[in-house]
């Protein structure tokens, strides 16, 4: 089983800005204990960080030659980028969508993501841990081959 996880802009920021909404623990951490995780559940990972909205709209559309699902923190884009909403509907694989802070406990224009509507589920507010269980929720997803999104 192959997985692509992809993070969007400033997340390779992690650990240094903004402590006290993204805590201390920094992108290859996060990555790291994705990769523990992985391994214990015999899957594969590869992963892609991005600042720019046309390279993840990119990455999207090739995951689904070759990979069997994404798990994305689409940081930042998740309120705006019409574009990668639109690629992830455009895909047959499933997508789980995670976000380390509470969306709906921040400013107004963070409740809206335009990516949940077309993701198969959603994780966020459980800081770093969010990718974990986004991961896990993603491999139990395609285990049970409900692979359909939103």
């Amino acid at each position: 089983m192959q997985i692509l996880i992809i993070h969007g802009p400033n997340l390779n920021l992690l650990g240094a800005r903004e402590q006290g909404i993204y805590g201390k623990v920094s992108l290859q951490e996060i990555e790291r204990d994705l990769a523990k995780l992985a391994k214990k559940e015999q899957v594969t990972l590869e992963f892609y960080q991005s600042n720019h909205e046309g390279e993840i709209v990119s990455k999207i559309q090739q995951a689904q030659r070759g990979c069997d699902g994404i798990v994305i923190n689409p940081a930042a884009y998740t309120h705006t980028s019409v574009a990668i909403r639109d690629a992830i509907a455009a895909i047959t694989i499933p997508v789980v969508e995670v976000h380390l802070s509470n969306i709906h406990a921040r400013e107004d224009f963070r409740k809206e993501s335009y990516v949940s509507p077309v993701a198969r589920g959603v994780v966020f507010g459980f800081g770093p841990r969010s990718y974990q269980l986004g991961l896990l929720g993603l491999i139990k997803i395609l285990k049970e081959g409900n692979h359909s999104n939103g």
